[in-house]
């Protein structure tokens, strides 16, 4: 039985599908424009203005116009700018919900849960914006004095992805803004509603025109080569598969741009010996099953020590079996459709080529649920240690589950993978945890917890999952260049 389908027009919350340049809605320069669906039933649910190479210049003069104002705008007003975006989008959290169950397809009660994360990077990098720190010392020949302050950048690129469209977003224009950088936000195809309902919170906060525009586009290639080819943009920012953050990493070098790339993951889930296995159930449904696997954080491989393999994969296959799969607008929903068609059928192939090397199919492996993009939830254990399932990130809701003799085959399984975004590891023993948090080779871990994204905390991977950090501390430091000046 299903409950209420809530649905979200763009016209009943008054939102404009052009393109946002220069504090303004405008129509694509060659009045193109493109659909966005419901990736749960198909259906077109906004035409949205398709911007050009030319929208693009555009919209870099606008920002490379205020860039200099802007960044001599008092932190404090900028912080309070901020912070009135963050009250706003708390205030208009259900239309945000909504609109992104609609448009991305992650469940209700997730995309509220995005809401209140993606809100509250406005609201931390409002008080990092008074924060901006700086150095003044003498310098150690006595010859005089060293002041290093930080300055911005200047003009920002921001690339987000469609999984979380509004917090990717917030994640990239909070920093940049309280450091006195201009961006310009590119957002997926697939989900550009979002960040349009964003940009009208941003101009009812009073952000001056021409700090921020959205772009909504389907020629992301054309729109970031032409920005990234201009001298007037200083910075990329980008979030979304490894083979497109090294294109666009080469095409940072004609101008020697400041880059931040958060790319591919293929986070390890370790469950070692004495650890408390309902708790490690709980820890893998947070880890995989959250946004139905569509997220870069998500554990893809669990690596489980033999002599509590059969208690973890039994009590993991019926959890995920329990899993309701509909609409993400359903309330009753608890694993919405992935993003596309392409994307259910590579979920698919990854999983069927497992079976086919040997891997055996617990729970799920099925596909289609009429015109919508459904995977059903999936386990698979006995995976053999070559499957490609455990070298690619699968992105969907598949657990690949693999035994291992002992924390040390676990660390070394763990670590075979040209990724380092996130793990996690489940044991009881303190020292144990953190000997092996030293050695597995991933920019964050998470300890007998399944959630570790955190605004207070520095965001980001090593290796191919690439490099810089978003969010804590560290977040605004992306945005910020340090000035040397001799006294």
């Amino acid at each position: 039985m299903s409950g209420t389908v809530i649905t979200a027009d763009p016209t009943t919350i008054g939102l404009s599908t052009d393109l946002w340049i220069d504090g303004r809605r405008r129509p694509a320069m060659d009045g193109g424009e493109f659909s966005v669906h419901d990736p749960a039933t198909e259906v077109v649910i906004a035409t949205v203005a398709d911007a050009t190479a030319e929208d693009a210049l555009d919209a870099l003069t606008a920002a490379a116009a205020v860039q200099d104002s802007w960044a001599a705008t008092a932190p404090r007003e900028r912080s309070e700018i901020l912070r009135s975006a963050f009250e706003i989008v708390s205030e208009r959290s259900e239309d945000f919900a909504r609109l992104i169950s609609s448009e991305m397809g992650k469940t209700l009660a997730e995309a509220r849960g995005e809401v209140a994360y993606g809100a509250e990077y406005l609201r931390w990098f409002a008080e990092e914006a008074v924060r901006i720190d700086g150095r003044f010392t003498r310098s150690p020949s006595g010859a005089g004095q060293i002041m290093v302050t930080k300055v911005p950048v200047g003009p920002v690129l921001a690339i987000t992805p469609w999984n979380f469209p509004l917090a990717m977003g917030t994640r990239k224009i909070g920093p940049a803004l309280a450091a006195g950088c201009t961006i310009i936000v590119k957002p997926a195809e697939d989900t550009p509603l979002t960040m349009l309902l964003l940009a009208e919170v941003f101009d009812a906060a009073g952000l001056p025109p021409g700090v921020l525009s959205v772009l909504p586009t389907t020629s992301s290639a054309l729109v970031a080569e032409t920005l990234m080819g201009d001298p007037r943009l200083r910075k990329v920012t980008f979030t979304g598969s490894t083979a497109v953050g090294k294109v666009l990493v080469r095409s940072s070098a004609d101008q020697l741009l400041r880059t931040s790339m958060e790319l591919g993951g293929n986070a390890p889930f370790l469950v070692l010996d004495d650890a408390d296995i309902a708790e490690a159930v709980d820890g893998a449904m947070a880890a995989k099953m959250r946004n139905g696997g569509q997220a870069c954080t998500a554990a893809n491989r669990f690596y489980v020590t033999e002599s509590v393999a059969s208690e973890f994969t039994d009590a993991l296959a019926a959890r995920i079996a329990a899993l309701r799969v509909g609409p993400g607008t359903d309330p009753l929903t608890d694993v919405g459709p992935l993003i596309n068609r392409r994307q259910a059928e590579r979920v698919a192939r990854l999983v069927e080529d497992a079976v086919t090397d040997g891997a055996r199919l617990r729970v799920g492996g099925a596909i289609g649920m009429g015109e919508g993009h459904f995977f059903a939830p999936t386990l698979l254990d006995q995976v053999p240690a070559d499957a490609r399932i455990l070298r690619e990130e699968i992105f969907g809701p598949v657990a690949a589950v693999v035994t291992v003799a002992d924390e040390d085959e676990a660390v070394v399984a763990a670590n075979a993978t040209d990724y380092g975004l996130a793990g996690y590891l489940y044991t009881r023993d303190v020292d144990r945890a953190a000997h092996v948090c030293a050695r597995m080779a991933t920019g964050m871990v998470g300890i007998n917890r399944g959630i570790i994204s955190d605004v207070a905390a520095p965001f980001g991977g090593v290796r191919q999952s690439g490099f810089g950090r978003e969010g804590g501390a560290e977040g605004i430091e992306e945005y910020l260049d340090a000035k040397y000046i001799a006294i």
